[in-house]
């Protein structure tokens, strides 16, 4: 479903070229949950514009659902949802419900089908008691949950996700984890994640990817990322761990 083949994207700055990402090859199969980690600047979010057609690849080739998406975005956009923790796809002042419906005619779906979607949405998500209010009223658990919705009206083939926990209390953070396992299981989404929580990782993810300093530093399951520092207990540790020894390699 995601094809990378030593994909890289660099940028000139101040008259400099900045490798922001580096033959970076890797596969995502239909149905997968995989975790993508790294440091802050380690090359995730410029991979994730990569994937939606935001960026092109100025090295190798990206492929999304058989696309390439900076030659076919518009196409590839009725097959992808994303999901940006840190900024809503939402009309700030509309209320919700009137979102979903300029989403409907943006993706054109069809009203009946729309109609069973935003119903299945609204009870997963629990989205009922506060579709009539204007986003900007909303708690940010209660917008997270309504971005996803966003996302997943059009039934998309994919789904990527850029810290969509961020911010969020313990309940509303136990209940959007719930609902992408469901949406996952029962649907067979293929899901990208990106995240800082840890905890993300460990409640939804089977495979992990580490990337650092734009380069692919670890893939592999939960389990493989765990034995690489059999002395460490915890995800963070050994996390942390493969962050200094990336930060360390690209040093030399």
């Amino acid at each position: 479903m995601i094809e990378l083949d030593r994909a890289g994207r660099s940028f000139k700055v101040r008259g400099k070229v900045v490798h922001a990402v580096r033959d970076l090859t890797f596969t995502v199969r239909p149905g997968e949950f995989v975790g993508y980690l790294g440091p802050n600047g380690a090359g995730k979010s410029t991979t994730i514009k990569m994937l939606c057609g935001i960026l092109t690849p100025t090295t190798g080739t990206v492929r999304v659902a058989g696309l390439e998406p900076s030659r076919r975005r518009t196409t590839l956009a009725r097959r992808i949802g994303v999901v940006f923790g840190q900024r809503t796809t939402l009309w700030w002042d509309l209320p919700l419900n009137d979102s979903f419906e300029l989403i409907r005619h943006l993706y054109k779906v069809e009203r009946s089908t729309f109609r069973t979607r935003l119903a299945e949405l609204t009870e997963t998500l629990d989205l009922g008691s506060f579709l009539r209010t204007p986003v900007r009223q909303l708690s940010l658990g209660q917008r997270m949950r309504g971005d996803l919705a966003a996302a997943l009206l059009h039934a998309p083939d994919v789904l990527v996700l850029d810290e969509p926990t961020i911010g969020l209390d313990v309940v509303s953070k136990a209940g959007i984890r719930d609902f992408l396992l469901r949406l996952n299981a029962e649907r067979g989404t293929t899901v990208l994640l990106t995240t800082h929580d840890l905890g993300d990782i460990e409640r939804l993810c089977r495979r992990v990817m580490l990337i650092d300093h734009g380069r692919l530093a670890f893939d592999g399951t939960l389990d493989d990322l765990m034995a690489t520092a059999p002395g460490q207990s915890s995800l963070e540790e050994v996390v942390t761990r493969l962050y200094t020894e990336a930060n360390e390699s690209a040093a030399q």
